[in-house]
């Protein structure tokens, strides 16, 4: 038996059905299930997606028996509708259409109005008594057919109807009479044969023939390929090809097109939302050449269709359990469903659906979280305006896609491309956007449109990308060729500063100020939502209070990592730092000398030897510790009740001391010693590898006064915060541990002064001590160090480091070209290479808690607030993730994600 390829749908039976989304694409599955449904869909067939991918593996051939299962599905498709293909008599029409597994709105091709030719026409006008409607479903047909199939450019039409539009003085097509549009129906065969050489096909079937492969054709175009790389659709066969009998909404005044939503997708309200056009067919919506009218209005102007759509709309959403974006025609009154898909929403509008439909029992908790995708989460954390900032409004449009967006203009994708690689923000503007400007779209902050509505081209996409997009703004005089846009006497240039408010519609010249956004509303209810299904703890990296506060308000539950190196560098307390440093040598020489001194008397020697050094490092200590206790006091009030990963000084010395000559000669002044001796000293700490040099509890080793400071500083805050009411949950991190020996000697060091702390306030307070894993020798001796750490925190970025062999700071030049060739998957620092450094994170936790049942477990890397990464760490039994605070939704997110998964 053949293998099928074409599934038919029609006469309230259908081959095929919604879960088959990968065979016939998501458009023809979901035609089919509404075919099922008893939804009055126009009947026709689907090409499955295996011929498109057949299609390109047999060099552009059809696969045998291909051609002879489509004729049956003809003719089975004309017995139907009681019409045939090309026949002078009983005309029957189709559209071929394009629809992969995913949605990818605009970006591949569609041929309307297929089967026209010079007798079919005369036919139509014999049959219907409306030449004009005949002429105009005709030169349509030529226009889309030479553009989209046989690669004739669009504008040579657009400038033959523009002039036939002037010479009638008239500003729209729907204007021009039958005669006028007979006239540029001739024209546009005329150009058709100019460009294409050959006169315009008269044949349906060949006419057929050449749209197939045409939609087949765009699943490689740039835009398409664009689309999926910028959006990450990978392992799809291809694009499904669907052929379905026509329905005019352009026969008169009964007739209307348009899309439509079950609710917002800007904001996610519950509410019917969409446009039509009367006498229009479905391009003359999304291409923005007529304004259409809201779908409110429609209630008005056609309240029979309307009531039935507005029923429909309601059935499919119930069906489908989320929100439907649907196209529909109105011929002579009667309603007609083209297609229903899942909707795209902006990420404010995907959050309020989804925490809507919980309350409406429409969908599980579990199935809300899994609707919202990282990214969508990700916008919502972007700023907005500020209400209090004084707007200078130069005209308004429709409010496409909401946020806020500062940016300088700039009138084609190239330009928005290039300008976005030198660092500059831009927004692109455009009379009406087209799929050939999807790079551009995604290289701009914000989308200015002249022309479309709220279901344009430019608004679909934009949301689609959470991207602000303002559209349909008339008072826009866009010169392409001046670069110039004329509102009234204002004139703006390319490069000039707009702002755009996509929730207003509003355009205000120069740069308007953004606040931060909040986590109230639908946001605050999904996390809530998120927080009940997760498993994982999630902390945040936050090194001031002001950092700890915004992530306590995002929802952190603790602080993973606390750098103590960034205090070091603010204001005066530099200065105590580098005095520390330029004695560092040689107390390290009196400690050596202390340990060998046998006698008492040798060991007054050595300190009166080094009295002066002793005075300066410990001195230095002295000085930083008020700074310290205080930075840590701070950070405990704000993070009151919740634990908090304080990690003890990590980088090398020498990044704390200037390396060019004249900074080195004003600390030399400051600190009271020669030039030289700076410059001395900064060559003594280079190192040819200082990210495997004398860091983190390696410096420890050499100098413990220092972790001794800061452990005092630390549990001295502590017991401050608790003496204010505070409860302090205080985590003392050792970092760059490879040894236990390494780690049972800084720890003893460290817990000797935290007892001498205890005994001078007279009271105690719980603490933990706990190490980085993030030397592969540590994740493959974890169960010999958990016998001294009380926790783990696995530092990723380090240890893929020095698992993979990469320099973080130089691997950045070539690991692109890693990626781009499939040796690995993504950039190993911004993705766990689960293969191989997780088998190291996975290894140590097993380890560790071999011998410590209870030892806690986090990761404070940069994969922390990474998705897949945060995936991975619940698999492997993680207590918490810990990411930085404007990371901290995402990773609860990700969280529940992982557990529903």
């Amino acid at each position: 038996m053949a293998e099928k390829r074409v599934y038919f749908f029609g006469g309230g039976k259908a081959e095929g059905n919604a879960k088959m989304k990968e065979l016939l694409g998501g458009k023809g599955a979901n035609l089919a299930e509404m075919t099922k449904l008893g939804v009055p869909v126009p009947p026709g067939f689907t090409i499955a997606t295996k011929v498109c991918d057949e299609y390109y593996k047999n060099k552009g051939k059809w696969p045998k028996g291909l051609a002879e299962e489509i004729d049956r599905n003809i003719t089975k498709l004309e017995k139907v509708m009681g019409a045939k293909l090309g026949d002078a008599e009983r005309p029957l029409l189709v559209s071929v259409r394009s629809g992969a597994a995913v949605s990818m709105p605009g970006m591949m091709d569609t041929v309307l109005n297929l089967g026209l030719n010079d007798d079919v026409v005369e036919a139509i006008i014999k049959k219907t008594g409306n030449p004009r409607f005949a002429y105009d479903i005709y030169r349509r047909f030529i226009d889309m057919f030479g553009d989209v199939v046989m690669g004739c450019p669009h504008k040579y039409f657009e400038q033959v109807i523009d002039s036939a539009k002037k010479r009638a003085k008239v500003e729209l097509d729907n204007e021009l009479s039958a005669e006028q549009l007979k006239d540029v129906v001739e024209k546009y065969k005329n150009v058709y044969k100019k460009h294409v050489g050959k006169l315009f096909p008269q044949d349906g079937r060949t006419q057929l023939t050449h749209a197939i492969n045409a939609v087949i054709g765009s699943w490689m175009v740039d835009r398409a390929v664009k689309y999926r790389q910028l959006n990450n659709i990978t392992g799809l066969l291809g694009t499904a090809v669907n052929v379905q009998a026509m329905v005019f909404g352009n026969m008169g005044a009964d007739c209307a097109t348009g899309v439509c939503f079950t609710r917002n997708p800007s904001t996610g309200k519950k509410e019917f939302y969409g446009e039509f056009l009367t006498n229009a067919q479905g391009e003359d919506v999304v291409a923005g050449i007529r304004t259409p009218m809201p779908l409110k209005k429609m209630s008005r102007v056609m309240p029979k269709p309307y009531k039935q759509l507005t029923a429909l709309m309601t059935k499919l959403e119930k069906h489908y359990k989320d929100m439907q974006d649907m196209e529909f025609t109105i011929q002579q009154g009667k309603l007609y469903i083209l297609q229903t898909r899942t909707g795209k929403r902006t990420a404010e509008a995907a959050v309020k659906v989804a925490v809507d439909m919980v309350s409406e029992k429409l969908i599980t908790k579990r199935q809300a979280v899994m609707r919202i995708t990282p990214e969508q989460l990700d916008r919502l954390l972007h700023p907005h305006f500020d209400p209090k900032a004084a707007r200078k409004v130069i005209a308004k449009g429709l409010p496409a896609s909401p946020g806020a967006a500062v940016g300088q203009v700039v009138f084609d994708a190239g330009t928005a491309e290039q300008w976005r690689k030198k660092g500059k923000k831009v927004i692109l503007v455009r009379i009406e956007t087209s799929p050939e400007d999807i790079g551009g779209m995604d290289a701009a902050v914000g989308i200015l449109t002249a022309r479309g509505g709220m279901t344009s081209h430019a608004a679909v996409v934009a949301r689609g990308m959470g991207k602000c997009c303002v559209a349909g703004v008339a008072a826009l005089n866009i010169n392409y060729k001046a670069g110039t846009i004329n509102i009234g006497k204002l004139t703006v240039k390319q490069g000039d500063y707009l702002s755009l408010d996509g929730s207003t519609g509003e355009i205000m010249a120069g740069r308007l100020a953004t606040v931060e956004p909040t986590m109230s509303g639908s946001f605050g209810k999904f996390l809530r939502i998120c927080d009940s299904i997760r498993k994982l703890g999630v902390r945040t990296n936050a090194d001031t209070p002001q950092d700890a506060k915004r992530a306590r308000d995002f929802g952190a539950e603790g602080i993973g990592l606390c750098r103590t190196e960034h205090m070091f560098f603010e204001g005066e307390r530099i200065w105590p730092v580098r005095q520390m440093i330029l004695a560092a040598d040689d107390y390290a020489l009196m400690l050596e000398s202390l340990g060998a001194a046998g006698s008492q008397k040798e060991k007054k020697a050595v300190e009166k030897k080094y009295a002066v050094v002793k005075k300066r490092f410990e001195g230095a200590l002295k000085k930083l510790l008020p700074y310290q206790r205080s930075d840590f006091e701070g950070i405990f009030n704000a993070m009151a009740g919740l634990p908090v990963t304080i990690r003890l000084l990590d980088p090398p010395l020498h990044e704390f001391l200037p390396h060019d000559k004249s900074n080195q000669a004003q600390m030399a002044k400051r600190l009271g010693v020669k030039p030289a001796v700076v410059k001395t000293k900064v060559e003594q700490l280079h190192e040819f590898n200082p990210m495997l040099g004398h860091r983190g509890c390696r410096l420890a080793i050499t100098y413990p006064a220092i972790y001794r400071m800061q452990a005092r500083a630390i549990i001295e805050a502590a017991l401050n915060a608790r003496k204010a009411g505070k409860i302090v949950l205080p985590e003392i991190m050792i970092p760059l541990v490879g040894k236990v020996a390494e780690l049972k000697q800084v720890k003893d060091e460290i817990v000797d002064e935290i007892e001498t702390v205890f005994k001078q306030r007279k009271t105690k307070i719980k603490y933990m001590i706990g190490t980085m894993i993030e030397v592969p020798r540590a994740a493959l001796t974890a169960d010999e160090i958990a016998t001294e750490a009380d926790f783990f925190s696995f530092g990723t970025n380090d240890l893929t480091q020095m698992a993979m062999g990469f320099s973080r700071d130089d691997a950045g030049k070539f690991l692109a070209e890693y990626v781009n060739k499939g040796i690995y998957a993504a950039d190993p620092f911004q993705k766990l290479d689960q293969a191989g450094v997780g088998k190291l994170v996975e290894m140590g936790t097993k380890l560790g808690r071999k011998t410590r049942k209870q030892l806690k477990v986090g990761i404070c890397g940069e994969h922390g607030g990474e998705p897949d990464s945060i995936d991975f760490c619940h698999r492997v039994g993680m207590n918490y993730v810990s990411c930085s605070p404007f990371r901290v939704p995402i990773a609860r997110l990700a969280a529940a994600q992982a557990a529903v998964k």
